[in-house]
């Protein structure tokens, strides 16, 4: 018997990214809908789903998604795409509604917030609720999900959370942190979300779903700092506006203003499961508490682990633009691209062979004055070099940089060894671009370790701005000088003489 055929909308974000590979287990049928499919790349399930371009806000482009769909994940949202987010989210859902109703759907599954309609909600849960009225409107059943803050590695709550506590030892709150709040894993929502496929009672509901614990956004953060082992006070002062606070959680974490503004608006509001109807329901569903999620969270991302991030869909619009600073799920991000007029093997084979005797193409001397800095302080420093001048394995020394994945032909990644306040790695990877050529990526990947941490990042990123701009265009210049040379030229030169000729 052939399985239904499932659309899911909204899988470049950080809950639809999740579940698609779990529905492909569990022997469904997928069908992304995408705006850009490019957006979807590299994920290791691409293969096993069919992707249909298309976008909630043009209707003519949905039809062709949702033919032969028995069942429509509505995971999108538009919350960071501007202050009428609102208008943008109706939109959306009426168009959904309606093609869903000429092609037959039999069931939309949308996952709104929670929040008790009979209170003054903000607009944003406002807004999450009219999406699931604006979903039944053309009569297609709909299961909505509400769920309050998700916690996993990479959502934004998880990071606000994580970024307040191991920034601030000393965090200035206004009131609304003694408000009441009842947080759930990223995996009870997935099982929700799964689950509901084989519970027909389910259809046409409204299920609210939380964790074990209710809990407020005081005690969210005491629970975190315990379990990474931080002593942190909490200084709740009446003064302290909404907004005042959305700006240091703009300041402090990865969230941007924008949704740091529209999110502080709701955080005054309690947020609970007001019935059981979930559990009745789903029975079998084991439900977590907030310290064992925070624990499963933070095990993700020690493992690098971490499958979706909320930022997923920021970064991929950031596509065109050459420099990309941003930080997510614990790590500060600098990220650079250039287009090369070579091969991926020549790309690869240029930053595979950085380092040791080879020297570091740009600017050579100021990596030199790192190490010997380094050795300064007790650190390991540059006198390591490499095993091999042509080729990386995983577990080589490098300078003062470990080995710590290779992928022939497409990427390597080194993590520091130098002494930082905090983790560092410094990450090539080789990409065929649909012009023909070959996109260069190169990414600095930093894990603060507290304020002094920060400080050291920023006060380093002047300095970074000048040698990584230097080291990718390097690499580039040396990829297409070795693609261009004739047999005999660079390619069959020493690697020391052939990066030290461009």
């Amino acid at each position: 018997m052939e399985r239904k055929l499932i659309l899911v909308t909204g899988s470049t974000g950080y809950v639809g990214g999740r579940l698609v590979p779990r529905l492909i287990e569990k022997g469904y049928r997928v069908r992304c809908l995408v705006r850009d499919p490019s957006r979807l790349e590299g994920r290791n399930w691409l293969d096993k789903v069919e992707v249909v371009q298309g976008d909630m806000l043009a209707p003519e482009s949905l039809c062709g998604a949702m033919q032969g769909v028995q069942i429509v994940y509505y995971l999108v949202h538009s919350l960071s795409r501007g202050n009428n987010f609102s208008t943008r989210d109706l939109d959306a859902a009426n168009n959904c509604a309606e093609v869903a109703k000429k092609c037959g759907v039999a069931n939309i599954i949308y996952l709104g917030g929670l929040g008790n309609p009979g209170l003054k909600l903000s607009p944003h849960l406002i807004s999450r609720h009219k999406t699931g009225e604006a979903l039944r409107s053309t009569g297609v059943p709909v299961t909505e999900f509400r769920a309050a803050v998700i916690v996993g590695s990479g959502s934004i709550s998880f990071e606000m959370v994580r970024y307040l506590t191991e920034r601030l030892p000393v965090m200035i709150c206004p009131r609304w942190v003694h408000t009441r709040i009842q947080p759930i894993a990223i995996r009870n929502v997935l099982d929700y979300l799964l689950a509901t496929l084989e519970c027909p009672a389910s259809q046409g509901q409204i299920i609210e779903i939380g964790g074990t614990d209710i809990m407020t956004y005081a005690s969210m953060i005491d629970v975190f700092a315990k379990v990474r082992g931080l002593k942190r006070t909490l200084l709740v002062l009446p003064m302290v506006s909404t907004r005042l606070f959305s700006y240091l959680v703009y300041f402090v974490t990865p969230i941007t203003s924008e949704i740091a503004h529209h999110l502080g608006k709701g955080l005054g509001i309690e947020v609970i499961v007001r019935d059981n109807l979930a559990t009745r329901l789903f029975p079998g569903i084991k439900i977590l508490g907030y310290e064992t999620a925070v624990r499963l969270a933070l095990g993700k991302i020690e493992a690098n682990g971490v499958e979706t991030a909320w930022t997923d869909a920021l970064i991929s619009s950031q596509k065109e633009n050459p420099v990309t600073l941003l930080s997510t799920h614990g790590l500060l991000i600098e990220r650079r691209q250039r287009l090369v007029a070579a091969p991926i093997d020549a790309v690869f084979r240029s930053f595979s062979r950085i380092g040791g005797e080879n020297g570091w193409l740009f600017m050579d001397w100021t990596w030199q004055l790192r190490g010997w800095m380094d050795r300064l302080i007790g650190g390991v420093g540059m006198r390591r070099g490499r095993r091999d001048p042509d080729f990386l394995r995983v577990g080589d020394s490098l300078d003062f940089w470990r080995v710590e994945r290779v992928e022939e032909n497409r990427l390597i990644r080194l993590r520091a060894e130098m002494i930082v306040p905090g983790r560092a790695w410094l990450e090539f990877e080789a990409r065929q671009d649909p012009s023909g050529k070959t996109l260069l990526l190169q990414s600095a990947y930093f894990e603060s370790r507290g304020l002094m941490g920060l400080l050291y990042w920023y006060s380093l990123y002047p300095i970074h701005a000048v040698i990584f701009s230097g080291l990718i265009r390097s690499i580039a210049e040396y990829a297409q000088a070795e693609n261009q040379a004739p047999d005999g030229g660079l390619r069959n030169r020493g690697s020391t003489e052939c990066l030290r000729s461009i």
